[in-house]
């Protein structure tokens, strides 16, 4: 499901009705002192120039196998502009690629049987199918490797097999602007120099293309798990922050400042969005499918087929 962020990453303690105007600004940094540093720390990797030559490392050894992972929590349910999104990735079954779709039942007997019960039991208190998607892209790629995408992605038609020569983590660099709640387009952003006080930059959850066993996607799985296993008190977790684009962007930010893991193990894809785009708008984004309207409330499915 949709990984564009409407305010920051799940973490920011500033908001007013997703608008914080430039005055604000001109007076103290709107990031918090860890933000500020993710943000930094994911603008230079963002805005250096990928390397063409890769330190060799077990991990980037092997290739990903050729095989698009997608999910939407029931498929009798499957919205016929969703389905359509994802369509348009089997154009890419004649170059080889297979083609794989979980629904809720299916991704939680893969997260039993592959990683236990700990990542079970962190995978039934994701409390909305936006979560249970981001932590079971985590679970798949890390076991399997492969190439997930969101079922609301329409692919373009651009070659991709470039995207499979080498181990490295693919992914795609975002960047919010607060003060006018938009979303900065990549051409402004991706270089180098290029900043504003009021920019966060951060990295999608779509796509994920790894090997398996890459230790950044190990990272946010491990993160999200732990996040999900602790006693709530109060509100439900935050859901950019515990399992979306949050979450994955502190993992990398984590791993690669530990060195436990090379930066040459990531790959930014500047240009994805000609390859692939999330659609807008469609049916679920106006009610309680879509995270934003069930962020930290209980979701419930509607049993009412009109309502679908």
């Amino acid at each position: 499901m949709l990984r564009h962020f409407n305010y920051s990453l799940g973490e920011a303690n500033y908001r007013k009705d997703n608008q914080i105007y430039m005055s604000e600004f001109s007076e103290a940094d709107p990031l918090s002192k860890d933000e500020r540093k993710r943000s930094n720390f994911v603008r230079e990797l963002v805005q250096r120039a990928n390397e063409p030559h890769l330190r060799r490392a077990a991990h980037l050894a092997t290739v990903p196998p050729k095989r698009i992972v997608q999910f939407w929590d029931d498929l009798d349910r499957l919205p016929q502009d969703v389905r359509e999104c994802m369509d348009s990735w089997k154009e890419l079954e004649k170059s080889g690629f297979e083609i794989q779709v979980f629904d809720e039942s299916a991704a939680r007997e893969f997260i039993r049987t592959h990683l236990g019960s700990c990542y079970a039991n962190a995978f039934e208190k994701c409390y909305h199918p936006s979560m249970k998607s981001d932590y079971f892209r985590y679970s798949y790629i890390f076991v399997e490797g492969g190439f997930y995408i969101d079922a609301d992605d329409v692919y373009h038609g651009t070659a991709i097999d470039h995207l499979f020569s080498d181990g490295r983590l693919k992914l795609q660099p975002f960047c919010y602007d607060i003060s006018t709640a938009q979303m900065v387009p990549p051409s402004n952003f991706i270089n180098l120099g290029a900043n504003q006080l009021s920019w966060i930059f951060y990295f999608n959850t779509t796509p994920l293309i790894a090997v398996r066993n890459h230790p950044i996607v190990e990272r946010a799985l491990l993160n999200a798990t732990k996040s999900l296993n602790q006693e709530f008190t109060g509100e439900l977790p935050e859901v950019q922050a515990t399992t979306g684009p949050g979450n994955l962007t502190r993992s990398v930010f984590e791993i690669l400042t530990e060195e436990s893991c090379p930066k040459e193990a990531l790959l930014v894809v500047h240009d994805w969005e000609k390859t692939s785009t999330s659609k807008w708008p469609l049916s679920y984004r106006s009610d309680k499918r879509n995270w934003r309207l069930s962020n930290q409330h209980a979701y419930r499915s509607s049993s009412r087929a009109e309502e679908l």
